[in-house]
């Protein structure tokens, strides 16, 4: 799973450099506004995949054909309505993100090139979200390495052939994305249909109380990300008010935060599947062992990360800007970015034996208290620091999360509650 995530993040720097090398800068800026507001939406939709990944991992557990079938069809059918949902609301959507972005009239246009012809693939993109977490929670990572590489290639090929040999623009970068998250979409299809054996979808899987269950389930990871993505985005925001030196370090900065997060994520998807299969098979001590067993190597991970920013930190700031004032005002920051993996692998690790659980609650009441009595009170009384005030807040936010999490699975451990299914 690390191998798969480090794959999205080199498609992207292939996408820059296709349409960096446009005729003008307005290509470039305008994909970049269509591809946020549809990558905002999936970014909040990753409920899908931590979801199908517990449901699947618990019903592997269970070791039966139907439930491991039922946990398939019942989180690609909400994946496919979602997406559904965001065709059916696109002009709505495009409107809404020019009106808060409110970009010139030649980016906006561009915006709209992109985004038209990039929407039509929202629900093959919310259905691999589904499946790449149920194909996790049975274990076949390798299938999904390889569904992610065939699809990050396929989509870098497109680009040069639509945009450099066609001359398609922006929409040529679209449509291979689209392209690209349908063929995705078709391959994971197959190997999850061979996994069930094509068992055939039943009635009663969506009942009432399959609905009950999975809209609750779905609904607390929802406002979990939501509250996140809260916390992220006033980081962006607040930050941009502190000037544009303060605006180009953070973005700098988040760059480490997307390095921590390639490995650590690796370790929890994988600790949200052994988790729940040890849930799914009423194993409370098989899910202690899984956690303690990924606390291990998330505690090497972090330990690994903390120090390569120690000795490099400077090596890397260097290597994403050649800007001196920006490299000196990040550099202020480094201390900070050597403590993140420390502070940040518990929550991490956390979320995913959650996610293996299925215990969507707590992982939102913990992720709202974490941002609203830790994130945003820290901000607020260090603020007189200026921009890394936010820093210090997004540290508290995650040390927090790791706190409160480890606190509710210790509790829950404690009184024999340790496995449950949506609460």
């Amino acid at each position: 799973m690390i191998l798969a995530n480090i794959t999205t993040p080199l498609l992207g720097l292939v996408d820059t450099a296709v349409m960096g090398h446009m005729d003008s800068s307005a290509q470039l800026a305008g994909a970049s506004i269509g591809a946020l507001m549809l990558t905002q939406i999936y970014w909040v939709c990753g409920f899908l995949r931590m979801s199908a990944t517990g449901m699947s991992a618990q019903a592997r557990g269970e070791q039966q054909s139907a439930a491991i079938a039922k946990s398939f069809y019942q989180t690609s059918v909400i994946a496919l309505l979602l997406g559904i949902t965001i065709l059916l609301c696109q002009a709505g959507i495009l409107s809404a993100g020019l009106w808060l972005a409110a970009p010139a009239a030649d980016v906006a246009h561009f915006s709209t090139e992109y985004f038209n012809t990039r929407v039509w693939g929202a629900p093959a993109a919310l259905v691999n979200m589904a499946l790449t977490g149920w194909l996790v929670g049975q274990q076949k990572t390798t299938a999904v390495l390889i569904i992610q590489v065939v699809g990050n290639l396929l989509n870098a090929g497109l680009d040069i052939v639509l945009v450099w040999w066609l001359d398609w623009g922006v929409g040529g970068v679209a449509l291979a994305s689209v392209v690209a998250e349908y063929t995705m979409m078709c391959m994971a299809l197959i190997v999850a249909l061979k996994q069930i054996h094509w068992y055939p979808p039943q009635l009663e899987w969506f009942d009432k109380t399959a609905r009950k269950f999975l809209m609750k389930l779905n609904g607390d990871m929802l406002v979990r990300n939501l509250a996140l993505q809260l916390c992220l985005a006033f980081l962006t925001i607040q930050g941009a008010r502190y000037g544009q030196t303060a605006t180009a370090v953070n973005a700098i900065l988040m760059q480490f935060f997307v390095l921590i997060a390639l490995g650590l994520d690796g370790i929890a998807y994988a600790v949200e599947a052994t988790v729940g299969e040890a849930a799914g098979a009423k194993s409370a001590r098989g899910v202690l062992i899984q956690t303690r067993r990924g606390l291990w190597w998330s505690g090497i991970f972090a330990i690994v990360y903390s120090v390569g920013f120690y000795c490099f930190g400077e090596a890397i700031v260097n290597l994403l800007t050649d800007l001196q004032p920006l490299q000196e005002a990040a550099y202020q920051y480094l201390p900070m970015m050597t403590a993140l993996p420390l502070v940040a692998h518990w929550c991490f690790l956390y979320d995913g034996v959650f996610v293996g659980l299925t215990q969507g609650r707590a992982m939102r009441n913990t992720m709202l208290v974490s941002a609203a009595l830790v994130f945003f009170p820290v901000w607020y009384v260090s603020q007189s620091l200026g921009n890394p005030a936010l820093w210090w807040a997004l540290l508290a936010f995650l040390l927090a999360r790791g706190i409160t999490l480890g606190g509710v699975l210790y509790w829950r451990q404690s009184r024999g509650r340790l496995i449950s299914s949506v609460d």
